[in-house]
């Protein structure tokens, strides 16, 4: 019998499908999706409470994954990889991150990590960057994003996001919380961001 963490790798590659993207076919075709599943206590994070808000303001086509991420949030194994010695503690208390599959997620691939991120309102995600490429998908819209030396951006739900290897890039969410799909490729995928140092 299928599993809840099932249905969500299931429901997590649905939406990867329908995206309408080149970049991210072709990360979703060289992905084995035939991925043993890890055991994995729950885990719970402050985060969790934006997540009713975060599925009410998903568009339909992004629903039935954000949903049910909300329904199951506590049967899920949620991370950080900062502390409140990063970025403070407000930062912590609206951040954290659920990795679907990789080296540390409900299911094992050692090749790429695919997951959700969480931020709260009001956050600001600094400039950060690491070896691994990074392909990102709003799932919420009205949060600004930059890369590189260029300004703050909206970028609405379903826009792709590409972040080459060591490139700098950061976030800043306005009145709603942020979910944004990302896939991590090319490098350690469990390895802490650096953080650029004027932004430190």
């Amino acid at each position: 019998m299928p599993t809840i963490f099932d249905e969500l790798l299931d429901r997590f590659h649905g939406y990867l499908g329908s995206v309408d993207s080149k970049l991210v076919s072709d990360a979703v075709a060289r992905v084995d999706w035939d991925m043993h599943a890890r055991a994995l206590e729950p885990r719970l994070l402050g985060c969790l409470r934006h997540l009713d808000r975060i599925a009410e303001a998903a568009p339909p086509e992004i629903k039935p994954l954000v949903g049910f991420v909300a329904e199951h949030r506590n049967d899920l194994h949620w991370g950080q990889t900062y502390t409140a010695a990063d970025f403070g503690q407000a930062f912590i208390d609206n951040y954290g991150w659920l990795e679907v599959f990789g080296t540390r997620g409900h299911f094992v691939n050692g090749e790429v990590a695919a997951g959700l991120l969480i931020l709260g309102p009001d956050i600001v995600y600094p400039d950060h960057h690491h070896i691994a490429e990074e392909i990102y998908i709003p799932l919420t819209g009205g949060t600004e994003w930059r890369m590189g030396e260029g300004g703050f951006h909206v970028r609405e739900a379903g826009k792709v996001i590409h972040h080459a290897s060591n490139v700098n890039h950061a976030m800043r969410t306005g009145n709603e919380p942020l979910m944004a799909l990302y896939i991590w490729r090319g490098g350690p995928l469990a390895q802490k961001s650096t953080i650029a140092k004027d932004s430190a």
